[in-house]
């Protein structure tokens, strides 16, 4: 009995996660559509990059230090001074956490890991020419948790707030720069809920990126 109803939990779950994801697929086709109609200028480019991401927990339950990690995917840009960007890219989030262990109260020093599905939706402003120009953006970044590590820490003294939700919700803000076909650019990313499941931890990004306009 046990079995089925872990079993009917786990279902649930995915069709959660599954839900969650068709939203956002179908949020992101209809501005797609919409801004390409809406908009003289479309541009479809790749990117990869580096982030440094620590986790913080209100109650101070554990330390913790910033770990690196990266992010591969694509990006749409949609019009000409103001613009809309959505983006996904696969990508890796975490940080080094220091907590003490059941019974013996030794301290551990474990990595938090995650494998992400990110999906920004950014507005943005465009200063300069068509070739060179300064940008600056802001908008949600929808976070979908593909794998994770939690296990290293069940023999934390609360095992459960190491558990971590699949889907949160994420701002970011940061600045570009465009030379012709390649981009940099520099954000910062903050959750806007907790990241576990029992509350209590949120995490912040800074990220630093490479981009190339296919066209």
């Amino acid at each position: 009995m046990a079995i089925f109803l872990r079993l009917r939990s786990f279902n649930n779950i995915n069709k959660s996660n599954k839900n969650y994801m068709k939203k956002i697929f179908l949020a992101a086709c209809f501005i797609l559509v919409v801004s390409g109609s809406a908009f003289a200028q479309f541009n479809l480019g790749i990117k990869g990059g580096l982030n440094y991401n620590t986790i913080k927990a209100e109650n101070e339950e554990f330390d913790e230090s910033g770990i690196l990690g990266y992010q591969l995917g694509v990006w749409a840009r949609l019009g000409k001074v103001v613009y809309l960007q959505p983006e996904a890219y696969i990508g890796t989030k975490g940080s080094k956490l220091r907590f003490k262990t059941l019974g013996t109260l030794t301290t551990v020093e474990e990595e938090q890991k995650f494998t992400t599905l990110d999906v920004p939706l950014l507005i943005g402003a465009k200063v300069g020419t068509e070739k060179v120009n300064l940008r600056f953006m802001a908008g949600p970044a929808f976070q979908f948790n593909l794998g994770d590590n939690g296990a290293s820490f069940n023999q934390a003294i609360n095992p459960a707030f190491y558990e971590y939700k699949d889907f949160i919700t994420n701002l970011q803000v940061g600045a570009g720069i465009d030379f012709s076909s390649l981009s940099v650019d520099l954000r910062y990313e903050t959750s806007l809920q907790d990241i576990n499941k029992n509350d209590g931890q949120r995490q912040s990004l800074l990220h630093l990126s490479l981009g190339f306009k296919l066209f």
